[in-house]
């Protein structure tokens, strides 16, 4: 079943490296190809790293880079395929995905992301006319409008729209040719058409230019589309290529901020990695409409897409959502290498602009992230990245004049390109979370066009902690130096910084991410900044991680779950009202008994008024200025055992309101000396089991981090290798706790003589077919931590009553 990466788990096992190899994948095909002489087409979506195509025997085609699209014409081999009799008329298409590391290829193999294999996009089977379209290009001239909105004039603004169509021509056939080119609105509205007649072409072609009076302006509040359709009419057939496009204006004012349509718009953005629990690149479509509709919904109107071209899938939701891109080709870190190794980036920069050139949601074409960072070749000649960097720059304005060119992190060609992100990491890599904003000044001051691309902090999901470790004690504060540097990520070594000694933990993020956003509301000089990054993936550079090889610096999990950092977020950028209490996955609080506690409220509405076991703590206005949480923080005392709170929040005279409990834990405890395990079945068939940390007098122990592994024994299985707090066997504490899920079924073969089995989902019961007899199946789970007795629980009881 496509898409599919046969790094779906692997990736994630905390045992082993990920395969890097070749995959196969094989399958026999029915044509029927409409067409007389037709052509058919193998057309992918994106496939790595390198692919070859075979029908039968014979090699259909061969592509290097694992993210643009590329196409593969089987007609004249699936012929001869067809004559062969032991496949009565079915094709056989073979497949082979490589992913191997070769060093002249991009992208590094040192890349802070996994380099997968496999078919990861989806596959289409297409059938085409002899003569048929290949691109469809749209651009927009908005000179005059731009002049006529900014001048104030009264007269109806317009802008001029060129459309430019490519063929697919394999067999160079010179014959008549019939175009026609419709404009439409989002309603299907005819506006503007065009015939005209041909002979075949070579290359790209004008067709036709319209005149669109009084258009109506894309934007990321509204995001209007219209539509363009291309029909072309021969002796062959007739086929048609439908895209959207939209109208839009766009500015980074020297020394200032960015403008859109005129007007000043602060970029809040995030990042994106094709990585998805259980999958690894291979997401669906459905998985990518529920990803991009969260970012959007956290009120986010800019993305980075890191670090290499997505899925068309993407780019549409981003057109449609109303989300500002900068896209990149996977030029990242290792230097520069040879010939081979410098086309790729031109092909693949090629590739993205043509592929996605129609797409109104792009502004910036990125050319390299990193491209500072030494380690592949034995050479580092920043003179001759500076050459070629120049030569991508020149490359991209030439393919597509009306977007801008970008990268992040190489100080030394900074001047070459069009926008500059610096590395600036303070509060994690460098610095206090309070030298924000001088260090962006800093760095502001130094070029034409700056965008904070990349800042956060690695989070433990479900982490808390009653007091962070903000490193305001301990590291140098006020230099304005926060720039990221090599081997900062490292957990050993270097100076003291938070991402070494810190705690990890949700609570220190969502501390960081309220001072960000509440100082970027105050500079007023700042194009935006973008988190780094949307979703926790996966990476083969960071095996001591919590969860080994995997960045965390998800304002959601790997599989979606939003982390308390997506309410956050929401409470400064959302637009519907929304309250959230902090710490809904945190279970227990601790403390002495008369101690004051914070209980924290992170929401957009105007004001909001708290209750503690029924009681009004009182009403609080919001104030972004009032650090933190805008001011929506109460003092208080705790009682000992459950203690519930909920929130009363009103906006422009609509009421929204959050509750949650916990347990008050005021038992002081000792080292950590035990693992308790408990199992609770659920009602999708899984059993949820947990380790919780005991000193030796049983008292829990809720700041306990100790790594735990899980382990099996018996039918079942584990559902590991998911990159999530509870998909992996070898994962941190997390508050003490840690968790992971079985699936009692999982494993079991499906039928075994006249018994048949189900997994999870399936029958109320099942049993195990076994020498001598027939016994429920059963399934012993253990979690091991290093200097303790390895804890055990067994599944019998609950697996039974399946």
């Amino acid at each position: 079943m496509l898409p599919h990466s046969y790094n779906a788990l692997d990736t994630m096992d905390p045992d082993s490296k990920y395969y890097q190899g070749q995959g196969w994948y094989r399958t026999k095909l029915e044509l029927n190809n409409p067409y007389p002489n037709g052509r058919t087409l193998l057309h992918f979506e994106g496939a790595g790293q390198r692919s070859k195509v075979f029908v039968y025997t014979q090699q259909a085609g061969e592509h290097l880079g694992g993210y643009d699209e590329f196409t593969v014409d089987i007609t004249e081999a699936s012929a001869q395929a067809q004559q062969i009799d032991r496949y009565e008329g079915k094709v056989p298409v073979a497949i082979m995905c490589d992913n191997s590391r070769e060093l002249e290829t991009i992208p590094s193999d040192v890349s802070d992301f996994n380099l997968y294999g496999g078919v990861y996009r989806y596959l289409n089977l297409v059938y085409v006319p002899a003569i048929s379209l290949g691109q469809v290009h749209i651009e927009t001239d908005t000179a005059d409008l731009q002049e006529a909105i900014q001048s104030g004039s009264a007269n109806k603004p317009s802008c001029r729209v060129k459309v430019r169509v490519g063929l697919y021509n394999p067999q160079s056939l010179n014959e008549s040719i019939q175009l026609t080119i419709r404009l439409t609105d989002p309603e299907g509205h005819v506006f503007a058409e065009a015939r005209t007649d041909s002979l075949s072409w070579d290359g790209d072609k004008e067709l036709a230019v319209f005149e669109l009076e009084d258009p109506q302006l894309w934007s990321t509040d509204l995001p209007f589309l219209y539509q363009c359709s291309v029909t072309l009419s021969s002796g062959h057939g007739e086929t048609s290529v439908e895209e959207k496009f939209g109208v839009r204006f766009f500015e980074f004012r020297k020394q200032g901020p960015f403008h859109l349509n005129g007007e000043r718009l602060l970029l809040r953005g995030t990042h994106r990695h094709e990585d998805h629990a259980g999958v690894g690149p291979a997401m669906t479509e459905e998985m990518i409409r529920e990803e991009m509709q969260l970012i959007k919904s956290m009120g986010a109107n800019f993305i980075r897409l890191g670090h290499y071209q997505q899925s068309r899938i993407v780019l549409d939701l981003c057109d449609e959502l109303g989300i500002l891109v900068w896209e990149e080709i996977p030029w990242c870190r290792g230097g520069l290498g040879g010939e081979a190794y410098r086309q790729q980036c031109r092909d693949m920069l090629r590739a993205m602009i043509a592929q996605h050139y129609n797409h109104t949601s792009v502004i910036l074409w990125g050319l390299g992230n990193e491209n500072d960072w030494e380690c592949d070749f034995d050479y580092f000649d920043q003179e001759e990245i500076r050459r070629f960097m120049k030569e991508l720059h020149d490359l991209s304005h030439q393919l597509d004049a009306g977007r801008l060119t970008a990268i992040r992190r190489c100080e030394f060609c900074k001047d070459i390109i069009d926008v500059y992100s610096p590395s600036i990491w303070a509060g994690w890599y460098r610095g206090i979370y309070t030298d924000y904003e001088e260090s962006c000044r800093t760095a502001f001051e130094n070029v034409d066009s700056f965008f904070h691309m990349e800042w956060g902090a690695d989070n433990l999901p479900t982490r808390h902690v009653e007091k962070t470790f903000t490193g305001f004690e301990f590291i140098p504060r006020g230099d304005g130096s926060t720039e990221e540097r090599d081997g900062d990520y490292l957990l050993t070594g270097g100076e003291p910084r938070v991402s070494r000694d810190g705690d990890w933990s949700e609570t220190y993020f969502c501390e960081m991410i309220d001072w960000y956003l509440k100082s970027q509301e105050q500079m007023e000089w700042l194009t935006g900044a973008a988190q780094w990054s949307f979703k926790d993936f996966a990476t083969p550079v960071r095996p001591d991680s919590p969860i080994p090889y995997l960045n965390m610096k998800g304002i959601v999990e790997r599989d979606l779950t939003k982390k308390e950092a997506f309410y956050v977020f929401q409470s400064y950028w959302a637009k519907e009202p929304m309250a959230r209490i902090y710490g809904h996955s945190m279970p227990v609080r601790w403390g002495t008994a008369d101690e004051l506690k914070d209980i924290k409220v992170y929401s957009n509405c105007t004001q909001a008024e708290l209750f503690l076991n029924g009681v009004s703590l009182g009403m609080k206005m919001r104030d972004s200025q009032n650090f933190p949480c805008a001011g929506l923080q109460w003092h208080t005392a705790l009682i000992p055992g459950i203690n519930r709170v909920r929130v009363v929040a009103e906006k422009e005279g609509r009421i929204v309101e959050d509750e949650l409990s916990f347990h008050y834990q005021t038992e002081t405890w000792e080292e950590p000396a035990q693992l308790k395990l408990t199992a609770v079945q659920k009602t999708d068939g899984r059993i949820y089991v947990e380790a919780r940390m005991l000193d030796k007098n049983g008292v829990f122990c809720p700041d306990a981090a100790n790594f735990v592994r899980f382990g099996l024994s018996g039918d079942g299985r584990l559902l590991d290798g998911l990159g999530t707090i509870h998909g992996s066997r070898l994962v941190q504490l997390a508050t003490g706790r840690a968790g992971i899920y079985v699936d009692p079924q999982g494993g079991l073969p499906a039928t075994i003589g006249d018994a048949e089995f189900f997994s999870a989902g399936g029958p109320a019961s099942a049993t195990t077919v076994v020498a001598g007899g027939i016994h429920p199946p059963v399934s012993v789970v253990s979690a091991r931590c290093e200097g303790m007795a390895t804890a055990f629980i067994t599944l019998n009881e609950m697996m039974e009553e399946r």
